[in-house]
């Protein structure tokens, strides 16, 4: 009886602690709602939108993919560049359901929002998204944390299909699809990818630099490694992500720093540069 006591006590507890989680998101949500309806809200959106579009320049004004061409043609240099870098890191790619095409997903934390509207103005000056900063949105993480965070998406486009098809197979112990290295990123693995792939996942680590490498396979992890030495004669290895020994990740030797630092630094923006240490 005592057991049964304890452990109903216990589960009480638990129900108690989500839903006040719950009651504090709740309030959150409206306080936040009630907040964007104010006009000092409007005017520093505003004022935001405009320090941001002129930090990171956007020459289109685009909302609407009918009026763009880019759905002709084959993929350039610059958007496979692009969505191959960010695609190592964060960035995901979303088979639309009931449709005939994939978009590019981007997603980043409320810190990192100079590289996102990067990113955005990146992407929007070639015309695969809309033209509108994305805006500020609200979560709850752990523990009942309220976590702020940007997103935005490409356009659906057939051509994407073939991104998704590469970096995407069948989840053979689960359900859905999982994310996999492909051998095309041979060829697209340019230094603008690298310094998004920097950008979205790299941590400076001693005098050298991490991958966070962990959603990938032992033998994804190791094509990678090769493919840093062979195109760009960067030295680095593979070390254990987690206790279990089941994630990896990629330490870049501190000799091979300033050859990485070479070849990335015209690309990577003012907040990111803390990543390359001393070195940039």
């Amino acid at each position: 009886n005592m057991n049964i006591a304890s452990n109903m006590f216990n589960m009480m507890k638990t129900i108690y602690m989500m839903m006040l989680m719950l009651l504090i998101y709740i309030f959150y949500t409206i306080m936040m709602r009630q907040m964007m309806k104010t006009k000092e809200y409007t005017m520093l959106i505003k004022s935001m939108d405009y320090i941001n579009k002129n930090k990171y320049m956007i020459n289109l004004n685009m909302t609407n993919k009918k009026d763009m061409n880019n759905n002709i043609g084959p993929l350039n240099m610059d958007i496979l560049s692009i969505i191959y870098g960010s695609m190592l890191g964060d960035g995901h790619a979303e088979k639309r359901k009931g449709g005939k095409g994939t978009r590019i997903v981007f997603q980043q934390e409320y810190c990192n929002i100079n590289y996102l509207y990067y990113l955005h103005s990146l992407l929007a000056n070639l015309g695969y998204c809309n033209t509108n900063l994305p805006l500020i949105k609200t979560r709850l993480g752990k523990k009942g944390k309220i976590r702020q965070y940007l997103k935005f998406n490409t356009w659906t486009y057939d051509s994407f299909n073939m991104i998704y098809s590469e970096w995407y197979i069948k989840n053979t112990s689960g359900k859905g699809n999982i994310k996999v290295i492909p051998k095309s990123l041979d060829n697209y693995l340019t230094p603008l990818a690298l310094a998004i792939w920097i950008m979205d996942d790299g941590c400076k680590l001693g005098k050298g630099l991490k991958f966070a490498t962990n959603c990938f396979s032992y033998k994804d992890v190791q094509y990678l490694t090769y493919l840093l030495h062979n195109k760009y004669n960067i030295k680095s290895t593979i070390h254990k992500g987690n206790k279990e020994n089941t994630q990896f990740v990629i330490y870049v030797w501190k000799e091979s720093m300033p050859i990485l630092t070479k070849i990335v630094s015209p690309y990577i923006i003012p907040s990111m540069k803390y990543k390359l240490g001393n070195y940039l």
